[in-house]
């Protein structure tokens, strides 16, 4: 393993990969751009070429290239090893101990992928398959592209085909390839039998490529079947956490700046044969509205917002597919997208229009216009009652200028708004700020917890700089600074906290020394000014927190009638506050 990563490091920098997916401009020695873990208008994402690493001084996202493509991407060590081997050239090689002490996940990848492989081989040998793809109008070289497969209707012909490849029930299980019946009423256990049966299948992949589930399309409906039916969620695979045909249309969307999100399987194939390969499919999977799970992985519309800002959404024209497209456009606004609708023509989807004319298709996202737009030219068609249209509105067009971040921007849809119903700015404003009242809730409660963290951010802040120029300082000595004697003055000032501050600190040396280099410059020269205002912020900041919490006891003893800690806190305060005082005139004297 540790061949291929130097393999892979040695034939790509840092700065060539982050700098595929972000704008990077020079900064010193440095890189930096604007980072694409968190949003932000200044740059603070900073790259460093010496140390093969990044830095957000934002987010404190760190790494090297892995793990830049891992948090990017959405993937794994074994995903982001794998497209950047590729992209390097480099053919991964791993030795009889690896095989033989596979994890579980790369048991179930290996799976995955002999399961595609299988399938392939029987839409070969299936002529009824062959001609149902055929009939769909996919071509034979996209079907292989797309590793398009089928599953005969038999109940155990792929479980029979696995354990032959000596996998266990356990780990095809897991993988959400079979299933085992409840045990019957003596409580005898019934033997596995496979999820897809009778179905084109359609593998599910992750950004690098590796087949994590699978979408099956039933060939022949027995009116009891489910129409599709997907993998369940898995070690492997979570519907909120990829989109079908990601891992081929990332590049695309990356330089055509805009992703197409379709439904089904169908649309998204026939999208990109007919050239039109930005397009995405929600098939399988389900869109989250957050950037990031729980466990930080990074969500569905995550990745594709990170790839591009701009989206069309292309969906079923019938009831069912504008209700999909309105509740993926909210959305996406709410993650900060642009998003524009595509209107198709009256029960047809995507596939449809490619088949009979990729132009058509075309067109169709040619005209496709802002989902603000979108929604009022909806209403509007409905010819209601001019009593009726201001509550229409409410429904079905403010809770999509709401989200909407820029004034300059709402302001355009109010006067596009009132030009078209005839109704008063004033009161178009004036519903649009009730409706944002609605939709930002409890704003109140959350300033609060916000504030209660400002201070202990303060500090941290102050710690971070003050360290990392004495981190600087032992890398570029000055004969004008003392730096143990510094030290030596922040173990007086921290007291018995020293110990646990170094502790916290020294794990982060690395970012805090690239910080004071790019904060600081590399002139040493006039940082004793610098030193000085820190130290002296440095014991104002832990006094403050000493006096509050005196503070807060002397509050709880008064209330207690607990007269010795009363007294021994109202020295303890005056003293604090002095310390205090003497702080601010050696400021003032500054």
């Amino acid at each position: 393993m540790s061949s291929n990563v130097e393999k892979i490091k040695e034939r790509l920098t840092i700065e060539d990969v982050v700098g595929s997916y972000i704008k990077l401009d020079r900064a010193g020695k440095n890189l930096k751009g604007k980072c694409p873990f968190h949003n932000e208008k200044t740059p603070s994402f900073f790259v460093s070429p010496d140390r093969g690493g990044y830095y957000c001084f934002g987010c404190s996202e760190k790494g090297d290239i892995f793990s830049f493509v891992e948090k990017f991407e959405g993937l794994d060590f074994m995903g982001a090893l794998k497209l950047l081997a590729e992209r390097a050239g480099v053919t991964l090689e791993f030795g009889g101990a690896q095989d033989l002490n596979k994890t579980e996940k790369e048991r179930l990848l290996a799976i995955m992928e002999d399961s595609t492989k299988f399938f392939e081989e029987n839409l070969k040998n299936s002529q009824e398959a062959i001609d149902y793809v055929k009939a769909r109008g996919i071509t034979e070289e996209t079907a292989k592209k797309f590793r398009i497969g089928y599953i005969p209707p038999d109940w155990r012909l792929l479980y029979t085909y696995l354990k032959e490849k000596k996998y266990s029930d356990v780990d095809m299980d897991k993988a959400g390839l079979i299933k085992k019946p409840e045990a019957d009423e003596n409580g005898k256990s019934k033997e596995y039998y496979d999820r897809f049966r009778g179905r084109i299948m359609f593998p599910i992949a992750d950004s690098s490529g590796r087949v994590i589930a699978f979408s099956g399309r039933i060939l022949k409906d027995d009116g009891k079947s489910a129409k599709y039916l997907n993998s369940p969620d898995t070690i492997l695979f979570n519907k909120s956490t990829v989109l079908y045909g990601i891992d081929k249309a990332k590049q695309e969307i990356r330089i055509k700046n805009y992703s197409i999100l379709v439904e089904g399987q169908m649309d998204l194939v026939l999208s990109h044969q007919s050239g039109i390969k930005n397009t995405v499919a929600v098939s399988g999977t389900a869109l989250a509205d957050t950037l990031t799970s729980k466990d930080n992985v990074v969500n569905n519309l995550g990745i594709v917002k990170r790839l591009s800002n701009n989206i069309i959404l292309a969906f079923d024209s019938d009831p069912a597919g504008r209700k999909a497209a309105m509740r993926s456009a909210s959305i996406a606004l709410g993650l900060g997208m642009d998003v524009k609708i595509a209107d198709l023509p009256e029960g047809k989807d995507p596939a449809d229009l490619v088949l009979a004319d990729p132009e058509l298709w075309k067109n169709v996202l040619r005209n496709s216009k802002p989902v603000v737009e979108f929604q009022l030219n909806t209403v509007l068609l409905q010819n209601l009652d001019p009593r009726k249209l201001p509550q229409a509105l409410r429904d079905n067009v403010f809770p999509f200028i709401a989200p909407l971040t820029g004034a300059m921007e709402k302001a355009h849809y109010i006067k596009l708004i009132k030009e078209k119903t005839g109704i008063s700015e004033e009161s178009i404003r004036e519903d649009l700020v009730k409706t944002e009242a609605l939709m930002k809730g409890e704003v109140a409660s959350v300033k609060k917890i916000e504030a209660q963290h400002t201070a202990s951010t303060r500090h941290d802040a102050i710690v971070r700089k003050l360290f990392g120029l004495f981190y600087y300082l032992d890398k570029n000595p000055s004969p004008s600074i003392d730096v143990e004697s510094l030290r030596t003055s922040i173990r007086t000032i921290a007291g018995e906290n020293y110990d646990n501050l170094i502790k916290s600190i020294e794990p982060f040396k690395d970012e805090l020394l690239l910080e004071a280099e790019v904060t600081f410059g590399l002139d040493v020269k006039g940082l004793q000014d610098d030193l000085n205002e820190l130290m002296v912020n440095f014991e104002e900041d832990l006094i403050r927190k000493e006096l509050g919490d005196a503070i807060e006891k002397l509050t709880r003893a008064e209330r207690e009638k607990d007269k010795a800690h009363i007294e021994v806190l109202i020295q303890r305060i005056d003293l604090l506050t002095k310390k205090t005082n003497e702080l601010l005139k050696r400021k003032i004297k500054k």
